[in-house]
């Protein structure tokens, strides 16, 4: 049987759930009233007062500036600072001979520099000259003038000293086939500066001798001329630091002592002379004069110039190679007998001898193309050709 529900007992609950939600809803609005009281009444602090809040922005912009301030002061203080000291350690312009060697009295070089001494040559860039000193030692003298007559260069020590600073870098340098500066003596205008006197001359000098059939230098010998000369491009380029530059390699330049062991004379002085006449030349990359562009692939392309004047035994301003039938030049000339399998017609008749030393030749042809390729990235670098040449005696 199902439980029967008391009507007037459910009707008491409705009531009692009525008064509840009534209860609930007048609470509800009287909190609702409170909160809208408290928040339209101003709060007792003092923050929104027009004289705080000026006082307030005052101390702000008063600690702001001070900062901005002290950081300018210390700025300048520490600007001022690296300044003093950069002048207390600038490097000194020297007067008088600054001398590298033991072998070479500064007193005496001075006195056989003012005394007349024997021309050896002269060149756009200066003159040569030989002066004995009163020890014994025969020294070469190479008197540079690298400011133009009146320019303002002339009198600036900030140029003066960068040059001092470069030929010192200069003198640094030691190597069997380099030139060594064993010293420098800085006049007013121009600079001299001293090397060992090689008294058998460039190669140059021998070249134009072979021409002349006053000398003979065998394949041998250019060979290793050519392997000494590659391998001082080899110690710029990679053994210093920073790099050196040759910047002006050419058969004047190399020097060949008693046993045709060369060394490379005017090493990076074109890019230390602010006026150093550095003209087109046979030898000169296109790209150094086309956009004023000079790496050490310019130095290969010249070395390619070198090795083919070795091989041909001609000279690059010979009238021959401004014939539009030579190509131009030697090492156009060069190039296209390569290319058409005639490179033999290029050799130096007086040195063409047994079988084995044509193809070693005739290898060092394909070298020589190489270098003087017009897109400088296609040249082999210092460093590669000495493993190429002399692999060519185990060809």
């Amino acid at each position: 049987m199902m439980e029967q529900r008391n009507p007037q007992s459910s009707s008491a609950t409705k009531v009692l759930v009525f008064l509840l939600i009534c209860g609930s809803l007048f609470s509800c609005a009287q909190c609702q009233e409170k909160m809208t009281e408290d928040s339209s009444a101003e709060p007792p602090w003092p923050s929104t007062s027009p004289g705080f809040k000026t006082r307030f922005r005052r101390i702000i912009l008063s600690i702001f500036l001070g900062i901005v301030t002290g950081l300018i002061f210390s700025l300048l203080f520490a600007l001022l600072v690296r300044w003093f000291v950069r002048y207390i350690n600038r490097t000194p312009i020297l007067k008088g001979p600054v001398v590298f060697s033991p072998k070479i009295p500064p007193k005496t070089l001075q006195l056989a520099l003012a005394n007349e001494t024997q021309l050896l040559g002269s060149s756009p860039n200066g003159k040569y000259y030989k002066a004995a000193l009163d020890n014994g030692l025969t020294v070469a003298v190479k008197r540079l003038e690298p400011f133009e007559p009146g320019s303002p260069e002339a009198h600036s020590k900030s140029v003066k000293r960068k040059i001092q600073q470069d030929l010192e870098l200069l003198a640094s340098l030691r190597h069997r086939n380099l030139m060594s500066l064993r010293a420098y003596v800085r006049e007013f205008d121009r600079f001299c500066l001293v090397y060992d006197h090689v008294p058998t001359g460039s190669l140059e000098d021998a070249m134009s001798k072979v021409r002349e059939n006053q000398l003979q230098l065998s394949w041998e010998v250019r060979l290793r001329i050519a392997i000494g000369i590659v391998k001082g491009l080899q110690y710029l380029h990679f053994s210093c630091n920073p790099r050196i530059l040759h910047y002006n390699l050419k058969p004047t330049n190399v020097m060949l002592d008693a046993e045709s062991e060369p060394r490379l004379a005017d090493c990076g002085l074109a890019k230390i002379i602010p006026s150093f006449n550095r003209a087109a030349s046979g030898y000169s990359a296109p790209e150094s004069f086309q956009n004023c562009r000079y790496t050490d692939k310019s130095d290969v392309f010249s070395f390619g110039v070198v090795l083919a004047v070795l091989l041909t035994g001609r000279n690059p301003v010979d009238p021959f190679f401004g014939e539009a039938s030579s190509g131009g030049s030697l090492g156009q000339w060069i190039r296209r007998l390569q290319q058409a399998g005639e490179a033999r017609e290029a050799l130096d008749k007086s040195i063409l001898g047994g079988e084995v030393e044509e193809d070693e030749m005739l290898m060092a042809v394909r070298i020589a193309v190489v270098c003087l390729s017009d897109l400088p990235a296609d040249r082999p670098s210092s460093d590669e050709l000495v493993s190429m040449l002399t692999q060519l005696n185990s060809f």
